[in-house]
């Protein structure tokens, strides 16, 4: 009964904790705002070949100098095969041969492409619309499966955990790209899957005692869970982990969302989706079936 009533104060504490990192994440993202991709932004993006003996900070001095502007450059694969990024200079625009001839002579391009600004803009609306989408057919399936609480707090604890993400994303100032907004849907996939597990757990424990403590029976509910969201969690996390060490740098910021979102996603399943509902009056009687109710049913 002790260590059931010390994990009610985990839980509030957990909250209060959750609501403090949650608003400072919105007011990163009003004050400093996103480090957005060329994917959004627009620009040129180019592969080429040049020997091996070139080092990534000769070629990226080399496009600073001549484009007058920071550029990003990734190794692609091999050796000597490199990938730049960098924003469409005005004028006229030197090739990548132009650009390295200073500093070698054997450059081939093997690819070059250009991404307009209407583009990236269409690409931030389209974005948009999916996590929009995303949130619509989610807050629609929880509304069909659980009680309007414990459905609220699913959503909140998705809404928690897509706001921290682009939060983390904000403070450091890491490139907000595509394949950062693929890990945010990700995420929310994630998110929504254990929250889940602990709801229909609390769900099960509620209807098998409608006279109990709504306290009590969610932190059962949590424990009785927790095993496995610390099983799921930590095998996708250690899966994602690997990705974020082995898989270089375009798959850096990919990981890095997913890896915080996974532990948000366990973070939060706890600290806002079932403490949320019961802070907003949730109790087993909600799941009591009345008579005419079940008669209806099994008519």
């Amino acid at each position: 009964m002790k260590s059931m009533m010390n994990l009610s104060k985990i839980r509030l504490g957990m909250s209060l904790l959750s609501l403090v990192m949650v608003l400072s994440a919105v007011m990163t993202i009003a004050v400093k705002g996103f480090n957005w991709g060329l994917d959004f932004t627009g620009g040129v993006v180019s592969e080429f070949q040049t020997e091996q003996s070139l080092t990534a900070d000769q070629i990226k001095q080399a496009f600073s100098h001549a484009l007058e502007q920071d550029v990003q450059l990734t190794q692609s694969g091999e050796n000597g095969r490199w990938l730049v990024r960098y924003s469409q200079p005005e004028g006229e625009m030197q090739s990548v041969a132009v650009i390295l001839a200073e500093i070698t002579d054997d450059v081939k391009v093997l690819n070059s492409s250009i991404v307009g600004p209407q583009v990236g803009q269409d690409m931030v609306e389209k974005g948009g619309l999916a996590v929009l989408t995303c949130f619509v057919l989610t807050m629609l399936y929880l509304s069909w499966r659980f009680e309007w609480r414990l459905a609220l707090g699913a959503l909140g604890a998705l809404i928690y955990d897509v706001v921290l993400v682009l939060g983390l994303f904000s403070i450091t100032g890491l490139e907000f790209n595509l394949t950062v907004l693929a890990a945010v849907l990700a995420v929310l996939g994630y998110s929504l899957n254990d929250s889940i597990i602990i709801a229909d757990r609390v769900r099960e424990l509620f209807k098998g005692k409608p006279n109990g403590d709504t306290a009590e029976l969610i932190n059962s509910a949590i424990v009785a869970t927790f095993s496995r969201t610390v099983i799921t969690s930590g095998t996708t996390f250690a899966t994602v982990a690997c990705l974020w060490l082995l898989g270089g740098a375009p798959l850096q910021g990919f990981a890095i969302a997913l890896c915080f979102g996974i532990v948000s996603g366990t973070w939060s399943s706890i600290s806002v989706g079932v403490t949320l509902p019961q802070l907003i009056g949730l109790k087993p009687e909600h799941y009591i079936v009345r008579k005419e109710e079940y008669e209806e049913e099994y008519s």
